[in-house]
């Protein structure tokens, strides 16, 4: 049988680069896919096709992270503004401003969405009590340089970090104490918790790491072959994503390490990747200005993808999805 040939969603609307791409967990109106872009425009998806719903206008500089909660009825977003914003997902109103005093890297929510955790260029990590958003938040300190990005853990007890101090560190969210520093020879570029919150996924160089959530120790390491930007784990841990510098998408093998597949689809270094919550594709966002969907298992029909032939596969909208915006 031939084989068969990736045709991904192409999903336009931003004019800059896209550099943070965050899914919602499954709801009973399907799946949701953010992305933050130095447009300052962050766009809401659904998450399946990549049909525009909705942009988020309010920022005043380039929006570095956006997120949304489990059932995609809030986002948040932070900025070169010196901000982070807290937003209506389902009308698109702005809820809430929490001034920093420089530009905010990333955000997150906490499992149960009543807190909002960023991290910044002050070094700082900060959680934000939602039901009271003007009280003093939570600080973090003990960076030295820039914080890349922060995320919860699943059980919502810690918090991580990574900066370019060249560590990922681990949080006690009671204390207001760092329990665990890794140490790493490059600046981390990504993090990500698996599905399930079991594994953390950290891209740094051209390496792929993988750490026991629960140990804080090092599972795996995989190299690929340019310098890598972000990496996601398949829900089912058995394959990983991850894009760089080098235009390319790699699918490796979680296992062996070993890479599947790696194949051209944008015209600019990949920023950004993540898998749907069901692992039936994974997104990717783009120095480029665009958002491409791709099937994990091609030639199946799912979303706007058909499956014509058995070797042949199509989407219905010849390759190219622009949404209005």
């Amino acid at each position: 049988m031939a084989s068969i040939r990736q045709t991904p969603l192409t999903c336009s609307g931003h004019t800059r680069p896209v550099v943070q791409l965050a899914f919602s967990d499954v709801t009973p109106n399907g799946y949701f896919l953010i992305s933050a872009c130095k447009d300052g425009k962050p766009m809401l998806r659904q998450g399946d096709t990549g049909d525009w719903l909705g942009t988020f206008e309010g920022h005043k500089g380039a929006v570095w992270s956006a997120t949304l909660n489990r059932d995609a009825t809030k986002a948040a977003t932070g900025a070169a503004d010196f901000s982070a914003k807290l937003w209506d997902a389902l009308k698109g109103d702005e809820l809430h401003t929490f001034n920093h005093k420089h530009i905010v890297k990333s955000v997150d929510f906490s499992p149960d969405g009543s807190q909002l955790l960023t991290g910044s260029n002050e070094k700082l990590l900060r959680i934000f009590d939602l039901e009271k958003p003007d009280s003093a938040p939570k600080e973090f300190s003990g960076h030295t340089s820039h914080i890349r990005q922060v995320l919860y853990t699943k059980d919502g007890q810690k918090i991580i970090s990574a900066s370019d101090d060249k560590t990922i560190r681990v949080w006690d969210i009671h204390n207001q104490e760092e329990v665990r520093k890794i140490e790493l020879a490059d600046n981390p570029s990504s993090l990500e918790l698996s599905n399930d919150g079991s594994i953390l996924v950290s891209t740094a160089g051209n390496k792929v790491c993988f750490f026991d959530i629960d140990k804080l120790e090092k599972i795996k390491q995989c190299e690929v072959p340019t310098q890598v930007n972000s990496a996601s784990l398949n829900p089912s841990k058995t394959l990983f994503v991850c894009g760089g510098d080098d235009f390319k998408m790699y699918k490796m093998d979680y296992n062996s390490g070993l890479e599947l597949e790696s194949f051209k689809g944008h015209f600019g270094p990949v920023h950004c990747v993540r898998f749907s919550p069901d692992g039936e594709l994974y997104a990717s966002g783009s120095e480029d200005g665009t958002l491409r969907l791709w099937q994990t298992e091609v030639g199946k029909t799912y979303g706007l993808w058909k499956c014509v032939q058995p070797d042949e596969i199509v989407s219905n909208n010849d390759s190219s999805h622009n949404p209005e915006t």
